[in-house]
Parts: C-alpha cells; sequence; structure tokens
C-alpha cells in the first residue's frame, strides 16, 4: 500500500536506508545528509517555515541554486501541507518576478545574491505582500532554520513544528513552471495524487537501495520536483552539482562512481565534445538518459559509444507528468529514432483532429495518464485548452506512431514551415544535417521569402578547422533530404543560444533568420 502523502515517505526512507547518504555537494565532502537527517532536518525547517507563517494551503517560493536546501526546503513545505514553486535561478529578476507574482505564495525563500527583486514586486499593487528570506546554502541545514526563524529561545532550542495536516491526495504539493518561450510561463500543478502515480509508474513502490547519480539540472524542473519521493524510496546516493559544467561532470563520474548518467541533449554534447572525456575512467556509468529535448540519432550513437552504455531516451511534458522511454535493451535503431514506448499507466495518441492517425501519419502527439496535471495555478482557461475533451494531455509536439506503437517525433507544433505547399520538419534536416563530419552543432528554424513564403536557415557550430558553405552543406544532404527540405540559407555562429533550461531557443534564431532575410 503507498504512502499516502510525501511527508510518510520521508519517515520511512529514514527508518529503511538510515545512515546511507541521500543526497552530497560534488564539491564540498562537508555538505551531505543521510537519510535520517533528511528526515530531522525536514522537521526542524518545518518548524521554521512555521513560524514564517507557513501552514496548509499555502506556498513557497524557492529561487535557490542546486544545493541541500532545495530538497529539503521543498519537503519541509509538504510535511505543513503547503506546496513548492520552483524558480530558476538563473532567470532574470524581471523574468522571476512575474512569476513569483503569478504564485502569490505567503514565502519567498532565495539565496543571497538573487533577492534582487522579490522583495519590490511584493510590495507592488498587482499582488499580495509575501515575506523574502535570504539564505546562506554555506551555512548548512542549522543555518537554513536560523535563518527561518525556527529559535524559540537564546539558547537555540529548535521549535517543535507543528502537527501534520490529514492526508489530502489533491491538495497541491509541487507547481512547475513551462519553459515559456513564448511569454509568462504557466505554472503546473501537482498534488500527491500525481506524484504518488509518478513513483508507482518509476518504482513500483519497491524499496532499495539505489545507485550513485548527479543531479545535472536544476531543481526547479519537472523531474526534481515530481520525482523526489521516488528517489527517496530508491535509496540512492545523489551528488548535487552547484554549478554544472561538462569537467566538473566528468570528474564527478569518475571520483563518486557514478551509475547512471543523465542529460538533455547539450549537456550530453558537451561532454562528448570535452577534451578530458577520453582521460576519464566512466567504467561505473550503466546507462546514459537523455531527455528534456529531442537529440539527433549522430548524437545518440556517440554517447552509447564514448560511455561503452546503454543510452535510454525519455519523452514528456511538463502538463503530462511522465510519458515514454526506450529500454536499455532496445536496438540501436530504436533508439536513435524514436522516443519509445509508454511507461505503465501511460496511453499515448498521434491525432489530426479527433481523428486518430493511422502509423506512420504525422499528427499531433496526445499523452494521458494519472501523472497529469491538476492543472494550471489559478488559470481555468488554460487549463481547459491543454486537455481534450476526454482528458488527453495536448503536448504541442507533432510525431507518429509506427505499427510498434513507439512514437517518432517530428518537431514542436509551431515549429515546421512550409515552403512553396511543402511541409517541412525541424528535426528531420536537423538529423541527416548532425552526421555532416565539419558540424558540432546544428538547429535549422524558419526564415520569411518573398518567392516560396518560408525557408529553411540552418544555424551550424563549426568543428575546428572545417570550412562549410551552403552549398557543401546541401551537397551532403542531397541524397537524403529532398529539395525543398534542404536549408537556403547558412549561419556559422560559435554556439546555439540556450534557454535557461539548457534547452535551445529557437526563438532567438528565428529573430536573426528574420532580420537577416
Amino acid at each position: 500500500m503507498p504512502p499516502t502523502c510525501i511527508d510518510a515517505v520521508v519517515t520511512e526512507a529514514a527508518r529503511r536506508h538510515g545512515d546511507r547518504i541521500a543526497w552530497a555537494m560534488a564539491d564540498n565532502p562537508f555538505q551531505r545528509v543521510t537519510y535520517r537527517e533528511v528526515a530531522a532536518a525536514v522537521e526542524g525547517l518545518a518548524a521554521g517555515l512555521a513560524a514564517r507563517g507557513v501552514g496548509e494551503g499555502d506556498r513557497v517560493v524557492l529561487v535557490l541554486p542546486p544545493g541541500l536546501a532545495w530538497p529539503l526546503l521543498h519537503l519541509a513545505a509538504a510535511r505543513l501541507g503547503a506546496a513548492t514553486a520552483g524558480i530558476n535561478h538563473r532567470l532574470t529578476a524581471a523574468e522571476r518576478s512575474p512569476m513569483v507574482a503569478r504564485v502569490r505564495p505567503r514565502l519567498v525563500i532565495a539565496a543571497r545574491g538573487d533577492v534582487a527583486g522579490l522583495a519590490d514586486v511584493a510590495g507592488s499593487a498587482a499582488s499580495a505582500a509575501w515575506d523574502v528570506v535570504a539564505v546562506d546554502e554555506a551555512a548548512g541545514v542549522a543555518g537554513l532554520i536560523g535563518a527561518l526563524g525556527a529559535r524559540d529561545d537564546p539558547r537555540g532550542t529548535v521549535a517543535a513544528a507543528p502537527p501534520p495536516p490529514a492526508a489530502d491526495p489533491d491538495r497541491p504539493v509541487a507547481i512547475c513552471f513551462t519553459s515559456g518561450t513564448t511569454g509568462t510561463p504557466k505554472a503546473a500543478v501537482f498534488g500527491w495524487r500525481q506524484i504518488e502515480a509518478i513513483t508507482t509508474i518509476d518504482t513500483g513502490w519497491r524499496w532499495s537501495v539505489g545507485g550513485v547519480g548527479a543531479m545535472t539540472t536544476s531543481f526547479a524542473h519537472l523531474g526534481p520536483m515530481t520525482k523526489l519521493a521516488g528517489s527517496l524510496v530508491r535509496g540512492g546516493t545523489t551528488h548535487i552539482l552547484a554549478r554544472w559544467t561538462p569537467s566538473a561532470m566528468l570528474e564527478l563520474v569518475e571520483r563518486a562512481g557514478v551509475s547512471v548518467v543523465g542529460g538533455v541533449p547539450t549537456q550530453i554534447a558537451m561532454l562528448l565534445d570535452h577534451p578530458d572525456l577520453a582521460r576519464r575512467d566512466l567504467s561505473s556509468v550503466q546507462m546514459v538518459v537523455v531527455g528534456g529535448a529531442p537529440a539527433t540519432p549522430t548524437l545518440l550513437t556517440r554517447t552509447r559509444a564514448a560511455f561503452n552504455a546503454p543510452v535510454c531516451v525519455r519523452y514528456s511534458c511538463t502538463e503530462a507528468g511522465i510519458g515514454l522511454g526506450t529500454s536499455p535493451d532496445d536496438p540501436v535503431e530504436v533508439m536513435t529514432s524514436t522516443v519509445g514506448l509508454p511507461h505503465a499507466g501511460v496511453e499515448v495518441a498521434v491525432r489530426d483532429g479527433s481523428r486518430d492517425c493511422a502509423p506512420g501519419e504525422v499528427g499531433n502527439v496526445l499523452l494521458r495518464s494519472a501523472a497529469a496535471m491538476s492543472g494550471y495555478l489559478d488559470d481555468p482557461a488554460a487549463t481547459a485548452d491543454a486537455f481534450t475533451d476526454d482528458g488527453w494531455v495536448r503536448t504541442g509536439d507533432v510525431g507518429w506512431l509506427d505499427e510498434d506503437r513507439r512514437l517518432h517525433l517530428a518537431g514542436r507544433r509551431g515549429d515546421e514551415w512550409i515552403r512553396g505547399g511543402h511541409n517541412v520538419h525541424p528535426s528531420e534536416v536537423e538529423a541527416v544535417l548532425a552526421d555532416h563530419p565539419g558540424i558540432r552543432a546544428v538547429a535549422v528554424v524558419d526564415a520569411p521569402d518573398d518567392v516560396f513564403g518560408q525557408v529553411g536557415a540552418a544555424f551550424v557550430v563549426a568543428r575546428h578547422g572545417a570550412a562549410l558553405s551552403l552549398d557543401d552543406l546541401r551537397l551532403f544532404a542531397g541524397d537524403r533530404l529532398a529539395t525543398h527540405k534542404l536549408p537556403e540559407r547558412l549561419h556559422l555562429v560559435d554556439a546555439l543560444p540556450q534557454t535557461p533550461g539548457n534547452k535551445l531557443d529557437r526563438g532567438a534564431l528565428r529573430a536573426v533568420a528574420a532580420a537577416n532575410t
């Protein structure tokens, strides 16, 4: 029988895993917590949050870099029946402020260097006031508790946390912002009902002693926010990189014996191109997991060879909670051309309007499961648009299903363009161009054209010493792509622009392509 709340998972993990390290800072051996210490810290931090007025039904915003404070404060808020909204600390103050205002939190907790602008928007006429607490992660758990005001006498005695609220599967626990590449991000709400479903799919509630992993993204992303319970069930040790770099990640893999390497395609590509790759001992790696954005077949094949380990592709969207993936024992052609099959309990469909598409026919990708969000925070109209009438999540992606029901992605709805009446999907063009020996990274977007309406503009990061021209690219791809799919403009760049979530910023590329028409 699954636990009825995440607080019960914390308690059970402490009982089962005890003195095993749960989280550790990769660059500081003195900053680490055992599972038993996690449970104690959650109680102390819950008392501190309660002293700041946080209680059942409230919202807490965390604007923190990757560190021990993030998961502990998230669990402490859940202990009180409050929901946590995570905001990527890499966003600017101008980007963070409307997100905080949307949440209308009781409390905002930020690192000292990231407080700018948060207090100002709290006093604006457009939002209710909230408190902003600056914390210093280097002070450790005791410092966090002290910053929250949980000491109730001069001797430093920690006040007791109030009794936990009654279990409620629909009470919000995590608020995850979408990527926001087309405007202010939406806030997707997940209650214990969804988190329990995600944990069931991921772990089957089989308590174990897991391997060694690494936190490679912001805790504010969907995975870390909704999979904390699963992490506690697995009983592994997660090393947290305060600042991810390819050199730091490769050094950690060798030193800590990381068994599962994960990341978005941009991060994996940086690992493969780093000069340290060849001299590091990567023998501990049992699997590489790639997700968060489309990956080219070339990248996936190179990854498998470099790490000498199976590569698994993961696919979902924020609103769906969880989605599909390939398996470690899938053939190479499946791993490189599909995003696999739905996880247990997840359904996938490809539709043109209300009609299910035939195998091989491109349409809109839909997902349905018990893990799908409750809805967007305080936005019923957007919530209605996110779901079909029969409960499917509109992912915003287009693709097709093959005869085995594996999903092939063609790109984002709206990323494709029409050249002279012919549809072109960028992922197909990018997959071919990525095989060019002189190309390190490539992205293709639409550019306006007086004759054809839209044409493809390729943005290319060349390998050192490679001399590339548009004719070279068209000649290389000409026997694999129809003429209307070949790029008709070339921009040689030092790097492809990324969003704070390490995803390709196609909007920025379109702006450059349009400006150079």
